[in-house]
């Protein structure tokens, strides 16, 4: 493996006297130095102290360096790194598998915890290679975190500020940095495994991780205090529309609708505000696609993950240095029409991509979706005119509210309330047009009663008993009896 990194140096070392200006004299011969430095036997290694939810980075480290010894840790584990990467080439050390990487790091830093001399007991040396590994090969300190289902968003604003949403709530933590610079390295590592860049000239970039999560990095100049990083996480087990019933983000028969809308290949959008679980609901809806459907996702960050067999992902791609060579999100939906699909699934409509999605919901591909923000059903319908205006079709207004009248049967809202809980809100049905007005009805929708002694909204989802124009099309398909259920009539 030495020969391999190049770099590894064993046997004496040089020794420079500063007192002295003639020759150095070399040191010494001392025995070679173990792969793993022995752990003193005078005193047996510390326990680590008990992980607590805003003491992640802590966890492992032994609870003594937390007595004013923090900062003498970080100064060791800074110089331990420094050393490893003058012994090696850490570009060929990404290359091998992670077990091997471990194992590697293990033995140099061993090495080098020998020779410097340093007093280290096993559990620390521990998490000292789980650190460096973490910075190698992951995100860092940030590690820990990625490890919890609980957490719904990490934010980072700079490398000494780091806060997570758990339970609907921000809370801050004890992560932190090196510098800055050390927080810009792990920024580059993700956009560039996606093909993307941030810098200075880039400082914007939107990207993801291994499994779906989004991520969003804002580099200075525009980030004044540092890159800042911001991760919406995805849990590793993904949610179902039981997952959501039992949450109470809606009733048992509100999940027994949705089922039934989406079984009936109905067009959907799903409406809703910034964090207020929009594409974790469209996931939880394509569940009901049928296996043997082809279907075609459309979205900025591949984010969605069908389970079906038949699904084809697509994803936007920012121009280059020279500004050329961007794939837009109107593109891929227009070519989607080209490659047979029978469902089109735009992850968020946010642009003149909304009239080619309208165009393929009117031409055959019945049970499109897509999310949209917007803070209630009527004005997801004022957002897709304006998006349509956006992209300068000069059509008049009652045409384009014909489109969408036609196009989009269900418009789903998920809301985030004020005590941090997600809702589905409003279950509304697109009935047609009257005059120069897309009329809407409400089938589900959520009214909240007061709260509780812990400030936790009450609140009640109520069926309106009113009958869908999409009755024969349940039908149709042999979910009538569902219907009937779900609605309670």
């Amino acid at each position: 493996m030495a020969a391999m990194f190049g770099k590894r140096t064993r046997g004496p070392q040089p020794v420079a006297d500063p007192a002295a200006d003639g020759p150095v004299t070399p040191a010494p011969e001392r025995p070679a130095a173990p792969a793993v430095a022995p752990v003193p036997t005078a005193a047996p290694a510390p326990a680590p102290v008990e992980a607590s939810a805003g003491d992640d980075d802590k966890a492992a480290i032994p609870a003594h360096l937390f007595g004013g010894e923090e900062q003498k840790y970080n100064d060791i584990k800074q110089r331990i790194f420094g050393s490893l990467v003058e012994a090696v080439d850490l570009t060929e050390l990404g290359k091998l598998q992670s077990a091997q990487v471990r194992e590697e790091i293990t033995d140099i830093v061993g090495e080098i915890i020998a020779i410097q001399n340093l007093v280290l007991s096993a559990a620390e040396q521990n998490k000292v290679i789980t650190d460096i590994c973490n910075d190698v090969l992951g995100l860092g300190p940030l590690e820990p975190l990625l490890e919890r289902d609980d957490i719904a968003d990490i934010m980072v604003n700079g490398a000494q500020q780091c806060y997570i949403e758990v339970g609907g709530r921000i809370r801050s933590t004890e992560i932190r940095f090196r510098d800055n610079a050390q927080l810009m390295n792990i920024c580059q590592r993700i956009v560039s495994a996606v093909g993307r860049r941030v810098d200075e000239s880039s400082p914007i970039c939107d990207a993801r991780l291994a499994d779906g999560s989004r991520v969003n990095v804002i580099a200075p100049p525009c980030a004044i205090d540092g890159p800042i990083l911001t991760i919406r996480k995805f849990r590793k087990d993904k949610l179902t529309l039981a997952d959501l019933v039992q949450f109470g983000s809606i009733t048992p028969h509100g999940a027994k609708l949705l089922e039934v809308i989406g079984a009936c290949r109905l067009n959907i959008l799903v409406s809703g505000g910034t964090g207020s679980g929009k594409t974790t609901l469209l996931n939880c809806l394509t569940a009901f696609i049928d296996p043997g459907e082809r279907t075609i996702t459309c979205e900025d960050s591949a984010e969605l993950q069908l389970q079906q067999p038949h699904v084809v992902r697509l994803e936007t791609r920012p121009p280059n240095l020279e500004g050329a060579g961007e794939i837009t999100m109107r593109e891929l939906v227009r070519n989607c029409l080209r490659m047979r699909p029978e469902r089109i699934i735009v992850g968020e409509v946010r642009g003149p991509e909304a009239f080619d999605l309208l165009q393929a919901m009117n031409t055959g591909h019945d049970g499109s979706m897509g999310t949209i923000h917007a803070n209630n059903p009527r004005e997801a319908i004022s957002r897709v005119e304006n998006m349509i205006a956006m992209g300068g079709f000069n059509l008049p207004a009652r045409t384009v509210r014909e489109q969408i009248a036609s196009a989009v049967n269900v418009i789903v809202q998920a809301t985030r309330l004020r005590d941090g809980s997600r809702r589905i809100t409003h279950i509304s049905e697109v009935v047609g047009m009257e005059g120069d007005v897309v009329t809407l009805q409400e089938l589900m929708t959520f009214e909240v009663q007061g709260e509780d002694a812990d400030g936790r909204l009450i609140g009640e989802h109520r069926a309106t008993g009113l009958r869908p124009t999409f009755w024969d099309r349940a039908k149709y398909f042999g979910k009538e009896a569902e219907l009937i259920e779900a609605l309670g009539m």
